[in-house]
């Protein structure tokens, strides 16, 4: 009976937090990205009726896009034989959905409205990059923001480039359109770079362009244990 009371009253409490943020820009932009991410679930739907290879390609690019990043997505689509134009399609509607869903939580959780426990851990490690990285940016400007995404280097993506603008007082807009602007550019230069090496690749076998998806997957988890390591190293030590 307790436990029902005071579930009662944290949800009073919240409901005006979200019906205020549903209101603002932050608002609307995770609302757009929650109609991006329905609307591309009903593409893939549809085109399953036609193609369901082509389909369950879409969604193996994308889980593959939030579980270890842009290059091996694209790798895995250029290896099965598919163009640019899904290649580079599936990776841009994946990262903006996360951009534009991520950008409002950050917003929410820096400014201390909600708590998010699930995902704290991701907002404050991306909170540290992107404090790491700031001044870099803030020294150019918004031109700063749109090279800092585009650069294709480890931790250099959008979503980082998103909570950059935020810190350095970017309006809202302006820091999404500009990080998503530099984001198709990163994905042209990597289709440009992967589809040749792929191609090249695929002349000394089938197993070549396999071989190079494993060892950049294995490059960049050896990366995140390494990252881990100096996080938990001795604070002390040099």
């Amino acid at each position: 009976m307790q436990n029902t009371k005071i579930n009662s009253a944290l949800e009073r409490l919240l409901k005006p937090v979200w019906r205020q943020f549903f209101r603002t820009t932050e608002g609307h932009i995770f609302l757009l990205g929650i109609a991006s991410a329905l609307i591309g679930l009903v593409v893939m739907g549809l085109v399953a009726f036609w193609s369901p290879q082509t389909s369950q390609m879409i969604g193996a690019m994308s889980f593959t896009n939030i579980a270890f990043g842009t290059i091996v997505s694209m790798s895995i689509g250029y290896t099965a034989g598919y163009g640019h134009t899904l290649v580079i399609a599936v990776n841009m509607w994946t990262e903006t959905v996360m951009v534009l869903l991520f950008y409002p939580i950050f917003v929410l959780s820096m400014q201390k409205l909600v708590e998010f426990p699930v995902v704290g851990r991701f907002i404050e490690n991306t909170r540290k990059a992107a404090e790491r990285h700031q001044d870099k940016v803030r020294r150019y400007g918004i031109a700063g923001l749109f090279l800092f995404v585009w650069i294709p280097f480890w931790m250099t993506g959008p979503i980082v480039g998103s909570a950059i603008g935020y810190l350095l007082g970017f309006p809202a807009w302006l820091t999404l359109s500009v990080v998503i602007a530099g984001n198709f550019f990163t994905m042209a230069s990597w289709a440009y770079l992967l589809f040749g090496l792929y191609t090249r690749a695929a002349a000394f076998g089938p197993w070549a362009p396999v071989l190079i998806i494993g060892l950049i997957i294995l490059f960049i988890l050896a990366s995140y244990q390494l990252n881990r390591r100096k996080k938990f190293r001795n604070p002390w030590s040099r």
